[in-house]
Formats: C-alpha cells, sequence, structure tokens
C-alpha cells in the first residue's frame, strides 16, 4: 500500500504559530545585548576619563599659595578642587578627552586625598584664611554611584535571565527543552492541513481502510451513530509487518477527517528525568480534549507499551511503566463521546501489556498484512503514478513477480528502475530497469571487478548448477527463474526462484525445499569430493526449517503433536522443554538434516551429466535463465498448483526476482567469522 511522494507542507503547528497574513516578526534579543554592553563600556570609560587630576599635597599647597584654587570641597578624607578659569583653560587644553565628555563633564578639575591627622586639617583652614578660596565640608554621598551599579548589575542579570528562558525552554514545537520537558512533543495538524495523503492514496489494505473510514465518518457526522445508541471504539491499534503501510494509514486517516490529529512517536514520551513521560502523556490528552473531535496516533507504540513486570531483576525501566501507567489511566479516563480517538500502530503486538489491549481502550486490532497479488497490482498503480514509464512495463508482470513484497518494498523498487533510467540517461523507465532494480534490491550491485581464482568460479558454477538441478527436479521446490555466478554483494552467486504463494505449508513441502537448498553442498561433495565455506546461507536456512518442522509445526512423529513455540516471549532465559526432550529435538533435527542432503547427492548422482552441462553454461554464460535451464534438464517433471509465469518470456525478460521470501542463495560466504558464526 503507498502513495504518490507528498509535496512539503508545514505542519499544523507552524501554521498556527503565526497569524494570517504578514509572517509574524519576533524581536531580536541581540540587540538588546548590544545595547546593555555599549552602556556597560560607556559606564566604564566615562568612570576612568572623568577629567579629574590627581594632587598631592604639596603640590595644592603650591596651588594655592599660587592663588590658582578657588573652591575646594572635602569629606575628611578626599577634597574636590576647583581651579581658577585660566588654569582650567590651560589643563583642558591638554587633554585628549573627546568634546562631548569636556562638556558632559562638570565636577571638579582635580582631587587630594587628604592625608590622616588633624594638623593637616588645620593647615586646610589656615590655607583657606590666608588665600580666601572657598572651603566646604561635603558628606560622603555615595547613592548615586551605589544606584548606577546596581541599575547595571539588575539590567544584566535580567539579559542572562531572559538568555537562559530563550535558549532552555525555547525550541521544538510543543517545547522539548529543559523547561518545558513536561510537555508533548505531538506534531498537530489542523484539518488535514500538513499532509496531502487520503485513502485514494493507500492501496492494498481495504479491510483496513473500512474500518478506518467508520472512524473517519463518526468524527464527520457522531449524530449517526449516537442517536441509535452506538458507541465508537476508543482506539484502534494497526498491527502488521514493517513496510505495510500503518503509518501511511494514520496519514491518510489525518488527510481525511479534518480535525486536529496528534502524530507522535512512542520513544517521544522517554527521557531520562523521573516523571517526563507521565506529564507528556497528560498534557497530550489535555490538548486532544481542547480540540475534540480529534485524533491522536501514537507509532511504535511498543516502545512505552511493552508488557510491565518483565525481568524486573534486570533492571526494567520504572519510567517507562509509569508513562504506561498513566496512558492506561488516560485512555480509560474517557467519556463515552469525548471525541477524541487513539490511534496507534506496531509490528510487535506480541509484547503489549494485556491491559492495553483488552476493550475500552484499543477496542479494535486492525491487522495489515503483506499484500497478495491483487493488492500488489493496485500499489504498484499508485506508485508507478508520478514515474515516466515507456509501453513496455507490465504492471500485471510486475505484480506477479512480487510475492511477499510490502509496500515500502514496492515502492523502493519503483524508485530504483528510475535511478537505473537516470544513469543511463533515458527519457522513460523500461520494463528491463524493473528488472535490474529488484536484482539490485535483493541481491545487491554486480561486482565484475572481483577478483575470482579459476578453481573458486569453477566451484560457483557447481554450487548454483547443484541448487538448480535439484529444484528443477523434486516437485514442491520453487519454480527457478535465473542463475548468476557474477558477485553480487557479499555472495559470490546466487539462484532466484519464484515461491508460490500458499496460505499453509505441508511436511513434503518444507522437506523438497531444504534438498533444493542443500543441493549446492552436495554438487561439490560429487564433483570434488569435498566442500567449502559457500554453504553457510544454505545451512542456516535449512537448520531453521528443521529445527520449526520439529518443535514448533508439530511435524515430526518422535516429538509428536507438540509445539515449543513462545509467542509472547516470556521464555526468553529458559527452555519450555526438559533437558532430554532438548537432546531428542537435536537428533530429529540431524536425522530430517542429513536425510534431505542424503536425497540431494542422490538426485545429483542420477543426474551428473546434466549437472556438468548446465555448470558449463554457467561458467560460459555467467547468466542463465529458466529457458536454458529448461533446454539442459528438459521439461520439468511436476508443473506448478497454480503457475503465475507467463509463456515466451523472453530471455532477456526474464523473470528476474520474486520477493524477500524468495531464496537468494549465496555461493560463497567464506569469511571466518561467518563460519565460525554457524558452527
Amino acid at each position: 500500500m503507498d502513495k504518490k511522494t507528498p509535496k512539503n507542507k508545514p505542519s499544523g503547528n507552524e501554521k498556527s504559530s503565526q497569524p494570517s497574513g504578514k509572517p509574524g516578526r519576533q524581536m531580536n534579543f541581540y540587540w538588546v545585548y548590544a545595547i546593555v554592553a555599549v552602556l556597560l563600556l560607556v559606564t566604564i570609560w566615562m568612570g576612568e576619563s572623568s577629567g579629574q587630576k590627581k594632587v598631592q599635597w604639596p603640590e595644592f599647597k603650591e596651588m594655592a599659595e599660587a592663588g590658582q584654587i578657588v573652591r575646594v570641597t572635602h569629606n575628611g578624607q578626599t577634597a574636590n578642587l576647583f581651579f581658577t578659569q585660566a588654569v582650567r583653560d590651560s589643563l583642558f587644553g591638554e587633554r585628549t578627552d573627546p568634546q562631548i565628555l569636556q562638556t558632559l563633564y562638570a565636577g571638579a578639575d582635580a582631587s587630594m586625598n587628604i592625608p590622616d591627622g588633624e594638623a593637616y586639617q588645620t593647615d586646610l583652614k589656615q590655607l583657606q584664611e590666608a588665600h580666601g578660596f572657598d572651603l566646604r565640608y561635603d558628606p560622603p554621598n555615595e547613592w548615586g554611584g551605589q544606584i548606577l551599579s546596581w541599575v547595571i548589575f539588575l539590567g544584566l542579570m535580567v539579559v542572562v535571565w531572559m538568555f537562559l528562558m530563550r535558549r532552555l525552554g525555547g525550541g521544538a514545537p510543543g517545547g522539548g527543552q529543559i523547561f518545558n520537558i513536561g510537555k508533548s512533543k505531538a506534531q498537530v495538524l489542523e484539518k488535514g492541513e500538513g499532509t496531502d495523503v487520503t485513502f485514494s492514496d493507500v492501496a492494498g489494505v481495504d479491510g483496513a481502510k473500512e474500518e478506518l473510514h467508520e472512524i473517519v465518518d463518526f468524527l464527520k457526522n457522531p449524530d449517526k451513530y449516537t442517536e441509535l445508541g452506538a458507541k465508537i471504539p476508543k482506539g484502534a491499534l494497526l498491527v502488521g509487518p514493517p513496510g505495510t503501510g500503518k503509518t501511511l494509514l494514520a496519514k491518510a486517516v489525518a488527510g481525511e477527517a479534518q480535525v486536529p490529529f496528534f502524530s507522535l512517536s512512542g520513544s517521544d514520551f522517554v527521557e531520562m528525568f523521573v516523571g517526563v513521560g507521565a506529564s507528556r502523556v497528560r498534557d497530550l490528552f489535555k490538548q486532544a480534549k481542547e480540540k475534540s473531535p480529534a485524533i491522536i496516533f501514537i507509532d511504535e507504540i511498543d516502545a512505552i507499551g511493552r508488557a510491565r513486570g518483565k525481568n524486573a531483576n534486570f533492571g526494567s525501566n520504572d519510567e517507562r511503566e509509569n508513562t504506561l501507567n498513566q496512558l492506561l489511566t488516560e485512555m480509560d479516563g474517557f467519556g463515552t463521546n469525548s471525541g477524541v480517538i487513539i490511534l496507534a500502530a506496531t509490528n510487535r503486538a506480541d509484547i503489549l501489556d494485556k491491559a492495553l489491549m483488552r476493550a475500552g481502550r484499543f477496542d479494535r486490532q486492525i491487522y495489515v498484512d503483506m499484500p497478495d497479488v491483487n493488492e500488489r497490482k493496485a500499489i504498484f498503480d499508485v506508485h508507478l503514478r508520478p514515474i515516466k514509464t515507456d509501453n513496455s512495463v507490465d504492471i500485471d508482470f510486475l505484480s506477479k513477480q512480487t510475492p511477499g513484497f510490502s509496500g515500502a518494498d514496492i515502492a523502493n523498487v519503483c524508485n530504483e528502475a528510475a535511478l537505473f533510467a537516470a544513469r543511463k540517461e533515458r527519457q522513460l523507465v523500461s520494463h528491463q530497469d524493473f528488472l535490474d532494480a529488484v536484482d539490485r534490491i535483493i541481491g545487491g550491485l554486480e561486482k565484475r571487478t572481483k577478483i575470482i581464482t579459476e578453481n573458486e568460479k569453477n566451484t560457483i558454477a557447481f554450487h548454483e548448477a547443484g541448487h538448480a538441478v535439484v529444484s528443477w527436479l523434486v516437485e514442491f521446490a520453487s519454480p527457478l527463474v535465473k542463475v548468476s555466478i557474477v558477485p553480487r554483494g557479499q555472495s559470490l552467486g546466487a539462484a532466484w526462484y519464484l515461491p508460490e504463494e500458499r496460505a499453509i505449508t505441508t511436511t513434503e513441502q518444507i522437506f523438497d525445499e531444504m534438498c533444493a537448498a542443500l543441493g549446492g553442498r552436495a554438487a561439490e561433495e560429487i564433483m570434488f569430493g569435498k566442500i567449502s565455506t559457500g554453504a553457510l546461507s544454505d545451512l542456516e536456512k535449512v537448520t531453521k526449517q528443521a529445527y520449526s518442522m520439529v518443535s514448533i509445526y508439530g511435524l515430526n512423529d518422535r516429538i509428536g503433536n507438540r509445539s515449543y513455540y513462545d509467542s509472547r516471549g516470556e521464555s526468553s532465559f529458559t527452555k519450555p522443554y526438559s533437558e532430554e526432550t532438548a537432546r531428542i529435538i537435536d537428533e530429529e533435527v540431524s536425522a530430517v538434516i542429513e536425510k534431505a542432503y542424503d536425497r540431494a547427492k542422490d538426485i545429483l548422482a542420477t543426474n551428473r551429466e546434466k549437472l556438468e552441462a548446465l555448470a558449463q553454461s554457467l561458467l560460459d554464460n555467467e547468466v542463465i535463465f529458466k529457458e536454458d535451464v529448461e533446454r539442459i534438464l528438459g521439461a520439468r517433471p511436476f508443473a506448478p498448483a497454480a503457475s503465475v509465469l507467463k509463456d515466451g518470456v523472453q530471455e532477456g525478460e526474464a523473470e528476474n526476482k520474486p520477493s524477500t521470501q524468495s531464496e537468494v542463495e549465496s555461493a560463497s560466504e567464506d569469511t571466518p567469522g561467518e563460519s565460525t558464526a554457524e558452527e
């Protein structure tokens, strides 16, 4: 399921923060800081450049005797001296202060420290009587200087405080910094603005869309339901594998509902500070109730919704549990028709707390599954709208070639195809570009420059030929599409298959798939009498299948009709069976794998000539398709139950890639680390 690439639009938060019309202008506090700094510097400068001359006592006596002193004011410790006009002119003519300071400054011309002792006070009075200058006692008054210093200090404190508030309390929408840490971080979309996704842009999940349509319709027309006494579900949980379009569905609901839509992730509630998560939950629901009818969407709710009380002795996150408790309280505290509906999405519904899943909280679980062939076609239709394609692109063919692909996978295929066409400087995207894109996504980019010896290349060819022969000659193996010995990604060779889309799998089908997976290693042993580390991925796949047969699906006679599958992960540190049962499981798994391996060797030994011919064709051409295999091995003895392959496909247009479930067999993954891990 998917959509067209939306245009960038501002969020609801961003729109509501400014009035309509002219964009709002915010005050730049840096101008305030600059003004305060200039005033401080001017004050200091004026204090230092006051023009006062420091005069010592002997010099003062000489000036007084010369008649240069007009007035003296003192406080008993310091004296301010006022000179005659002639002396002042002489002094000012030698000063270098700016004229403005000379104009503003009208105080004493000089200052003097009066020495301690009564004798100096007596001498001062005698000088005044002898020379006739004005002598006044002026008690100390420092209020002006103190007020100025306090005003400057308080001004600086206010500026610093404002600066800290802006840095710590402002920022991201909904707070997000230290003084708004308890505020919700939800992105608010008002009346569908901020997203251009609608249900028409969502394909492949008709069932989920139908249920969400009902929720949207209730928000638009609540009377239609309430008059009949109906109660709308309080919450809906979207569950499904990654990439199936759960978040996209929520965006479509936001675009369709035309009501305030609060969107955030489960991890947005989590912080290192105690109580922050619960506070954000309260703030989120408070905002939603104020704007009801509204929708709250919590993506990846498993971040806060995990089952409580698990692994308490291993440092369980109490803060997360407190957040979950608050969420449960808020969801249960709604009025019946409050108009606030909660949507949530997760791909881990099995680990969610049971209290979160009960009726009255998440009343509905909407499962968003992998799309089938018809749904994939609809998804391709959506994603191909903005892409310029030529007439060779067949959507039916592409949808049949991609079983197991999610909506996100299909979106990636379409994008990669367009990139391939752009690299080749073509104006239109062709069918072959899509095939190359699938190969690129699944197997990786071709590495034709990788250095491989002749012996290694020969081993890889027989390894891949072994896969092809066994899968061709067993009944339930996936149909072969393409075999290559060109290095791709981390593998030195690969085989593409087209898995059958089936709801259930039998024992025979799993066993045939195991035989096909072990065909590569069996071919190495038959042809060279030795095996290599190139079958790592094959062995990993086969081992998982064998353990699933024996311990999960109950497909083993000795174990019987028992399953030890733990769907809720409650047995992480203990096995749900005894040591004796574990030993039996290991024995049966080993027996199943060895039986499949022996069967693969028997098939290859019987058809050794065909194996050699197919390997030689790989060495000559590096890539062979289904038609080449059919020419060498003959028609496949077992026709597929429901064939999705088209007849008459040309060699260059062969079905290149199936799905994320299709097997891409590695021919050589022989790093020591991988081998050790497998052991």
